[in-house]
């Protein structure tokens, strides 16, 4: 029976049908396990860059499923815990980790079981360099980059207010004039300029509101992503991630068969397996698999 469908259509499909997708339901976007039901995860994140990317990509007259393939991926490799269990992951695991490179592993090597998931060239490169000092070779993965932040900044900073981290008029003037008040206005404005500034066929926005953008980005690390009310928990992954890396690099048999043949297969140690194994797991999953390591559990025949 032919497929209807084209290969990018087919890698999406593979994508949201992947395990690594569903998990990043329960992985923290911006507040670790938050009680509220409204806050962003990584899944909302990466459903949101995939609209904002396609619809750039229509109206620039780009390959619209290549764009999605890519944006829906893109985040795939996550650890637990946001940026702060990245930099957890970073500082233990030899050789240094990025969740860029790990999502390009996880649709390479470790869906299915080892299978992967047979995606394109073109979106696993692009899926590689989303973010990064290299930018993709591909006009579409140069959009998914723009679409990440843009997605990231206007949505962090909807949760922050929220969230009681942020007033709306905590932000400079000058910024809510050059960019809106609203989520809706601030997302309208940054696609709007980069579509209009990259009609000659260069993926980037005009110097006034990619300028604008810096600023906010600037501002939301001073005043959200390193605000000691909301991150003073995240004090606490860089030594949990430690100490989960160190109890399964000693008791190597808790590591998952697959993970542990998958790394034997490419020629690395059980250093690799246990960094994949973390990096999979989801907020809860850390946690509970923590507290079985190291709390005693009661006491059952």
């Amino acid at each position: 029976m032919p497929d209807i469908r084209n290969r990018y259509q087919r890698d999406a499909d593979r994508i949201v049908h992947s395990k690594a997708f569903r998990r990043l339901i329960h992985k923290t976007q911006m507040f670790l396990m938050p009680s509220g039901d409204h806050y962003r995860t990584r899944m909302t994140h990466a459903l949101e860059v995939s609209r904002i990317a396609r619809t750039m990509a229509r109206a620039l007259a780009l390959d619209e499923d290549l764009t999605e393939a890519i944006a829906l991926g893109h985040d795939l490799g996550h650890p637990p815990f946001g940026h702060a269990g990245e930099r957890a992951l970073d500082a233990v695991v030899p050789g240094g980790f990025s969740h860029n490179r790990q999502s390009l592993r996880v649709v390479e090597r470790l869906e299915k079981d080892g299978e992967g998931l047979n995606l394109s060239d073109e979106v696993r490169e692009g899926i590689l360099h989303h973010t990064g000092n290299e930018l993709s070779a591909s006009s579409e993965g140069r959009l998914v980059r723009y679409a990440d932040r843009i997605a990231y900044l206007s949505h962090d900073m909807d949760d922050a207010v929220r969230g009681g981290l942020l007033l709306l008029t905590d932000v400079p003037a000058e910024l809510r004039r050059e960019l809106g008040e609203s989520p809706k206005e601030r997302i309208n404005t940054l696609v709007t300029d980069l579509v209009e500034t990259s009609r000659d066929g260069e993926v980037r926005l005009s110097p006034e509101k990619g300028g604008a953008m810096d600023e906010l980005r600037a501002f939301m690390f001073q005043n959200v992503y390193f605000n000691p009310n909301a991150k003073s928990e995240e004090e606490k992954v860089p030594e949990s991630v430690g100490l989960l890396f160190r109890y399964l690099t000693e008791r190597y048999d808790e590591v998952p068969e697959t993970l542990r043949r998958i790394a034997e297969e490419d020629g690395e140690g059980r250093h690799r397996a246990v960094c994949d194994y973390i990096a999979g797991m989801t907020d809860r999953y850390f946690e509970t698999k923590l507290l079985n390591a190291f709390i005693p559990q009661g006491w059952a025949k």
